[in-house]
């Protein structure tokens, strides 16, 4: 016998996914008449909240017709009914707990009273704001987080797989594979299934070792060379692999994760910077997510003036890069004019959203702050001859309704896994400085 549930949505679960009413199966859906009226404060803006809003009341438009009725409004075959339910009066133990002009305990309100009535075997509260399912457990109710779109991240949080008791003629031969033929896979040792673009150490016994690449089509294992991309050369193997997917023209589109200092950002637009002739514009964007619930309008200023402290640490990376060359030689004069001629631009993300991405190095750092949805819409805009990156940190989420199992570059990293055109790297070794790299691992 199925259990019979019924859940409520929380406003910040319909910005998140404004499809989420089809995600419960054939369970019942409740939208609190709370949650409407604070959809109707975003239904006005060109960020992403403010698209899902005007979206779910468009498909809300659509289910409801003429008049809802208390019987509420079927969601489809095999799926359950909404209902749109107002805000009940609070019991005893509410108006002990709970200011009741707050929208969120308005919301948790309602769980209560449907909890009261016994009707449903479960009555489960669904939201992105840990304060509000917190509140709710403490009610002696079910809360849960949204958990559609959530991945498992472990898989490539681990770094590059490394291989030891390799034969010493296949590793050696793949070392000295000037031309990068390649090496068939089942000349080596490898006990574990490869995924397309799959980036892997190999040791011998007799201590020789190389870096590779897997190619599922040819089934080939090829080196992986330490390349130079505009003055920046890599430190670690990590570092190796990361520049190798850069450059690599067959595939369209790279992730990278790792925390702060491993060069992420700085070998991306290195590598961009090293290809530019072959591309008509390299794009470096990053989302404006206030840190610490301030809106950028408290900043001093004109629009840019607000926006250029976001976008420092990719001027900063910019820097690095051009002072790996004397201020008279053409490596740091060609840096200025790609960005005199608007070949090279760095902008928040929200200026870049709806342009063409023809033939376009498009480089979206921190993308850990960014939803799933969001990451789908760059992605689906690009052209003929673009590559897009995507660089973030897991466990440095700024978004308050995301986390490292539901944020977009994770989504994007676990869906891709394995495609022709794609590839991933985990960066372990952070290479800003040593007291970089303690306080990261220690504080």
């Amino acid at each position: 016998m199925s259990v019979n549930k019924i859940f409520i949505l929380d406003t910040n679960v319909i910005l998140h996914d404004y499809r989420a009413i089809y995600s419960f199966m054939d369970n019942d859906i409740v939208i609190p008449v709370t949650v409407l009226e604070e959809l109707d404060n975003f239904k006005k803006g060109n960020n992403l909240i403010n698209f899902q809003a005007r979206e779910f009341m468009r498909v809300l438009d659509k289910l409801v017709g003429d008049v809802i009725t208390q019987e509420g409004i079927s969601l489809g075959e095999n799926k359950g009914t909404l209902y749109i339910e107002p805000t009940p009066e609070f019991s005893r133990e509410m108006e002990n707990l709970f200011n009741p002009e707050k929208h969120d305990h308005q919301i948790i309100a309602i769980a209560d009273y449907l909890h009261r009535k016994h009707s449903y075997d479960e009555v489960i509260l669904v939201s992105k704001d840990i304060n509000v399912r917190m509140k709710t457990k403490a009610m002696g109710m079910k809360s849960q987080d949204y958990q559609t779109g959530k991945v498992e991240v472990s898989h490539f949080m681990e770094g590059a797989r490394t291989f030891t008791e390799q034969p010493e003629e296949a590793v050696a031969g793949l070392y000295k594979d000037a031309d990068n033929e390649g090496i068939p896979l089942d000349q080596f040792d490898v006990n574990e299934e490869l995924t397309d673009n799959q980036y892997i150490i190999l040791k011998s016994s007799e201590k020789s070792n190389a870096l590779a690449c897997y190619h599922a089509e040819e089934n080939l294992l090829k080196q992986v060379p330490k390349l130079t991309a505009y003055g920046i050369t890599p430190r670690n193997a990590e570092q190796a692999f990361a520049v190798h997917a850069l450059v690599n023209s067959a595939i369209q589109l790279v992730s990278f994760t790792g925390k702060a200092g491993t060069g992420k950002t700085l070998l991306a637009l290195a590598s961009a910077l090293r290809q530019h002739e072959n591309y008509k514009q390299i794009f470096l964007a990053r989302p404006i997510v206030p840190l610490a619930n301030r809106e950028m309008g408290y900043l001093p200023g004109n629009a840019q003036d607000k926006i250029n402290p976001y976008m420092q640490p990719l001027f900063d990376n910019l820097d690095v890069i051009k002072h790996r060359f004397p201020e008279n030689s053409i490596g740091f004069e060609q840096i200025n004019q790609l960005q005199e001629s608007n070949k090279l631009l760095i902008e928040p993300l929200a200026f870049i959203r709806g342009r063409t991405l023809d033939k376009v190095f498009f480089i979206v750092d921190e993308a850990q702050n960014l939803t799933p949805h969001e990451v789908k819409t760059i992605i689906t805009r690009a052209g003929e001859g673009t590559k897009l990156v995507f660089t973030g940190d897991l466990q440095q989420i700024d978004s308050p309704f995301l986390d490292s199992q539901s944020n977009g570059l994770a989504y994007l990293t676990d869906k891709m896994k394995g495609e022709s055109v794609f590839a991933h790297v985990h960066l372990i070794k952070g290479e800003r400085s040593y007291l970089s790299e303690l306080a990261s691992n220690l504080l």
